[in-house]
């Protein structure tokens, strides 16, 4: 049993160090050999908190392209991924922030705008209490409109 706590706990810990350094570094990223590296060293990781930055940085590669259809593809098919990710972990702080940002800084033509009331409340309550996604909190206040 207290082998068992231990383990758990040690697991806690390193996976919110993991997502400390993800979220750390997704905010630093400032042009796109850092995003395509970004994307290289952090796409085969099987946490959907990471994934979801990954995500994230994938839908803004539609930026560089020149075809609109690529672009239009590019954001589209790393939407659809988040969502799925979103599906299946409801309750993922990460997963929900990531969704804010990408839903407030997209232009309205993509019609990704529709969970953003959703995703403030969820994340409001998420901000409420203390958990282990406290340090999440000021990345919140400082990019959403929360």
């Amino acid at each position: 049993m207290i082998v068992s706590f231990l383990f758990s706990f040690v697991s806690l810990i390193c996976h919110d160090t993991a997502s400390y350094d993800i979220v750390k570094e997704f905010h630093l990223l400032n042009n796109k050999s850092d995003e395509i590296n970004f994307i290289k060293n952090n796409c085969n990781n099987a946490d959907p908190s990471v994934l979801a930055y990954v995500l994230s940085v994938s839908m803004k590669q539609a930026e560089y392209e020149f075809n609109p259809i690529i672009k239009l593809v590019l954001f589209k098919t790393n939407k659809n991924r988040l969502e799925l990710l979103i599906t299946a972990n409801p309750n993922n702080a990460h997963l929900r922030y990531v969704r804010l940002l990408v839903q407030e800084k997209s232009p309205v033509f993509l019609g990704y705008k529709n969970n953003i009331v959703e995703d403030k409340t969820f994340l409001k309550r998420i901000m409420n209490r203390i958990d282990e996604t406290d340090y999440l909190d000021s990345y919140i206040i400082d990019n959403t409109s929360l």
